[in-house]
């Protein structure tokens, strides 16, 4: 059986790495994507003195055409990607009357824009091979949004909004759209613990029936 490949955008030590060890485990090939090379290689090095084939592309999600660069990279090098997980985020906090249009914005293209962008890089391949799997990384101000942290009230919302309508327009096709939203601060050892939230991704990928896991 060829090796499956999971993209995931927004890696590092929280969420996107623990996401990419629960796949990594079942055998998928990992590419980790975030702003940082030498942070990638320290992750990827990780990850292969764990026994798993991973590999680290630099993307900004603020620059779309550099995510259209990265996700160009994995297609010349492996294919279209089998699951894409986008966990990009600006976890800034700001009061409503704080804020300006501008900075709205900058905050929805990284956290909502992008994960849209990312999408349509890998659908090409998904629709042709007529099977595929797109994760995001919700939160529970989507749900119960707070005046202290409204840009990530905002697009949390819109995120979660994103995965429900791209199910339902994508699931005849063969793929499946989900979001686990996390009702409270990542953090290990706690509640929270990365370690944990991450299976359910993998429930996700597995499961496909459900499209919000509501971890809490």
């Amino acid at each position: 059986m060829e090796k499956k490949t999971i993209v995931v955008v927004g890696a590092g030590k929280g969420m996107g790495n623990h996401i990419a060890k629960i796949f990594g485990e079942q055998d998928f090939r990992v590419v980790l994507m975030a702003r940082k090379q030498e942070s990638l290689d320290s992750n990827v090095k990780e990850f292969k003195e764990n026994g798993m084939e991973a590999y680290g592309i630099a993307v900004d999600a603020n620059i779309p055409d550099t995510l259209t660069e990265g996700f160009q990279k994995v297609n010349e090098l492996f294919g279209c990607a089998d699951v894409l997980v986008y966990n990009a985020c600006i976890l800034e906090g700001g009061m409503p009357t704080e804020l300006s249009s501008s900075e709205l914005m900058r905050h929805y293209q990284v956290d909502v824009a992008s994960a849209l962008h990312c999408v349509h890089q890998v659908l090409p391949g998904m629709r042709e091979k007529k099977e595929g799997t797109i994760l995001f990384t919700g939160g529970g101000l989507a749900l119960y949004p707070m005046p202290e942290f409204t840009c990530v009230s905002i697009d949390k919302a819109a995120l979660r909004a994103l995965a429900i309508t791209l199910n339902t327009e994508l699931k005849e096709e063969g793929i499946f759209t989900g979001v686990v939203t996390i009702m409270g601060n990542v953090a290990t050892d706690s509640q929270y613990d990365p370690a944990d939230i991450a299976k359910e991704y993998w429930r996700l990928y597995t499961e496909r029936k459900d499209v919000e896991i509501v971890f809490k």
